[in-house]
């Protein structure tokens, strides 16, 4: 018989439903049934293409015995991370305060008043390698709770005072400026992985914010060895395993230093990202893999993650079946000489093997290999490749296909819609532009109330009961502001003004500083506020960054006065971790670098002269540069007031701060102003 999970929108909750546990989903009425019962609450959080997370439902929360013992003295919560990311981060601190550590599936134990006392991940069902099993802990928690009641209070109590005095100290309310940007980049150089690129040891993260930020300093500075450091990273990854090979996107993470072996889930924040920082690398030097890359991972999107509704999902599962009834990590991406003979017979199989990197020995598991393209000596035949690609990939999509999260987040297509609008713009594809409105679209019809209020999700063209939080307002911002300049339609830029007002009015703090939750939120044990940069930019970051932009298309002083105090953590953490504020670090690029303000005028929308002046802007390299298209007597954009025709000609004005160079209807005195790279034909 489904339990409470059955109504929800999630998919990970969802997954849960038929658990003989009796789950909750998170709400008030969850701890008034624990205080009634005077039982504690079991908190579970996971996502659902968490690998981990699923071994622990297959081991005890299916379990009968374990579910009849949960039920009977605990009160059980399950929680999607990606649904509410303000619950999974207060406790997430608390459980790396605690241990040191964190990740998902996370467990934790609290009183009926919402208190933590007793934190984990994944607990085995045996014990093993010195970790208890799961029933141990259950009954140790019991245990705990029924004899020493007293001491389990004051434990949770002295862990939230010490969470509520976790302030964060972020510096003075300023930009930083050469010196930190400069020490910032020094430390990233320390932590490079010269040999294979990317940054740090295994596991190794793609660093798509970092590479931003470096791209963005060489714009600034010329400095050789930014540029350097984000090609050689860029390339490594997109001839790893971490890259599909075959279907296009980007795994989660590789398990070792060589991109070799991906965490196989593939999300939709890390495509979106890798997308847009693959076409800024193209933008930057030409290169024809980042080119390829960037259309390859657009197209991924696209193909695999969009909704029926026209938003994208959020992910795609790890495991899949192996065609034996057995879930199993990677069975979709896999394969062994033997696949290939029978897919592409002997001789074309001979040449995959040696194209692809696959072995008799294998790079995965039980002889199976990730295909990589190794760097190598040999020319291939370019047709020939495609073919074998082409034939692998038609084989691959018979293979039982890994299980979509189909949850739409706001703040995740906020990013896709900013990748796919540039990305779009650059390679002349009009198709990943109209994905791009069409996602904008959906967030406008359903995740936006009366108010401008955003709900984070949606699923299956129904809106989720949760609020928005800070990265959902400033990335569905960002992804606006960079429709607008790619389409000239002002109506984006309203809607941005619309969020980003809420973040000034409801999420911004003392002195400046931002929280993840809105002031009239609900009310968690402690308000979250991270600035850290991790698998996504930051709430603070994102809406530092799209502050910045707003007030560049609009001359909103207060929105730029907003974006230089967010700065200010900025110039704290930088040169101390430059690994994670990597988007602040970006964004403080932009900042010092002005942004520009580009505008285009021109007689009409299709004439062909504006049309080169606006793709010239767009290609231009000046950090974060703004860019308005449109006609002199439009009124879609303020940057357009009162820009007129020379001899009634498209017209290209570059501005910073509303001071103005002098006019060209030249796109290359365009592109030279703007550094960008001159291009072939």
């Amino acid at each position: 018989m489904p339990n409470r999970l059955a109504h929800e929108t999630s998919p990970y909750l969802l997954q849960h439903a038929d658990n003989p546990v009796d789950w909750w989903p998170w709400s008030a009425e969850a701890f008034e049934e624990a205080r009634e019962r005077g039982v504690p609450v079991l908190l579970s959080v996971g996502y659902s293409s968490c690998h981990w997370c699923h071994v622990l439902a297959r081991e005890s929360f299916e379990d009968d015995v374990v579910a009849a013992f949960m039920n009977e003295h605990f009160v059980n919560i399950k929680v999607d991370r990606e649904e509410r990311p303000d619950v999974d981060a207060v406790y997430m601190e608390a459980v790396q305060a605690a241990t040191g550590q964190g990740g998902w599936p996370m467990t934790v134990f609290l009183t009926p008043e919402a208190e933590p006392f007793y934190f984990g991940t994944y607990f085995p069902p045996a014990p093993r390698q010195g970790m208890p099993s799961f029933r141990q802990v259950l009954e140790g928690v019991r245990a705990a709770w029924s004899d020493r009641r007293d001491e389990v209070a004051e434990v949770a109590g002295k862990i939230v005072r010490d969470l509520a005095g976790r302030e964060i100290s972020y510096g003075d309310s300023q930009a930083p400026g050469e010196e930190q940007l400069a020490a910032a980049l020094l430390g990233l150089t320390r932590e490079y992985d010269p040999q294979r690129g990317g940054f740090g040891g295994a596991p190794k993260f793609p660093p798509s914010m970092v590479v931003e930020f470096l791209l963005r300093h060489h714009a600034r500075t010329g400095a050789e060895g930014a540029l350097q450091m984000a090609q050689d990273t860029c390339e490594r990854m997109a001839r790893g395993g971490i890259h599909d090979q075959l279907g296009g996107g980007f795994a989660r993470y590789s398990v070792d230093r060589e991109w070799t072996i991906p965490h196989f889930e593939k999300m939709l924040y890390d495509n979106a990202l890798l997308c847009r920082v693959y076409a800024h690398l193209w933008r930057a030097t030409g290169s024809e893999l980042a080119r390829q890359v960037a259309l390859d991972t657009a197209d991924f999107m696209v193909r695999e993650l969009r909704t029926e509704q026209g938003g994208f999902a959020s992910a795609l599962d790890a495991d899949s079946d192996d065609g034996s009834g057995r879930h199993v990590e990677g069975a979709y991406y896999v394969w062994t000489p033997e696949q290939l003979r029978e897919v592409l017979g002997e001789e074309d199989a001979e040449l995959a093997a040696r194209y692809f990197g696959v072995t008799e020995e294998g790079t995965f598991e039980h002889g199976q290999s990730v295909l990589q393209l190794p760097q190598q000596d040999t020319v291939f035949d370019a047709g020939r490749i495609e073919s074998i690609r082409r034939r692998l990939l038609d084989a691959r999509a018979l293979r039982p296909a890994p299980g979509r999260d189909d949850k739409v987040v706001a703040a995740w297509n906020g990013l896709a819609i900013a990748a796919l609008a540039e990305t779009g713009a650059y390679f002349d594809r009009p198709d990943l532009v109209d994905a791009a409105l069409g996602a904008a679209d959906l967030l406008v019809r359903l995740h936006l109330d009366e108010q401008a209020r955003l709900s984070r999700t949606s699923k299956d063209g129904q809106v989720g009961a949760n609020a928005g939080v800070l990265e959902d307002y400033a990335d569905v911002a960002e992804g606006f502001l960079a429709l607008a300049s790619v389409t000239g339609e002002g109506v984006w830029l309203d809607f941005a003004g619309f969020l980003l007002d809420h973040v000034l009015s409801r999420f911004t703090g003392e002195g400046g500083a931002l929280f993840d939750t809105a002031a009239d939120a609900e009310r968690l044990i402690r308000r979250p506020q991270d600035p850290t940069d991790n698998a996504v930019p930051s709430g603070w970051t994102a809406a530092a960054g799209a502050l910045l932009s707003y007030a560049a298309q609009t001359g909103a002083e207060p929105h730029r006065a907003a974006a230089e105090q967010a700065l200010g953590v900025v110039k704290a953490l930088g040169p101390r971790v430059p690994r994670f504020i990597g988007w602040g670090l970006a964004v403080a690029e932009a900042f010092l670098d002005g942004p520009r303000e580009v505008a285009v005028v021109g007689p009409s929308p299709t004439d062909r002269a504006t049309r080169d002046l606006h793709r010239t802007a767009l290609l231009g390299n000046a950090p974060g540069a703004v860019v308005a298209v449109g006609t002199p007597d439009s009124g879609e954009l303020p940057l357009l007031a009162d820009r007129i025709l020379v001899a009634g000609e498209a017209t290209a004005y570059v501005c910073r701060h509303f001071t103005c160079d002098a006019p060209t209807t030249d796109a290359e005195a365009l592109r030279v102003a703007l550094g960008g790279r001159a291009l072939d034909g």
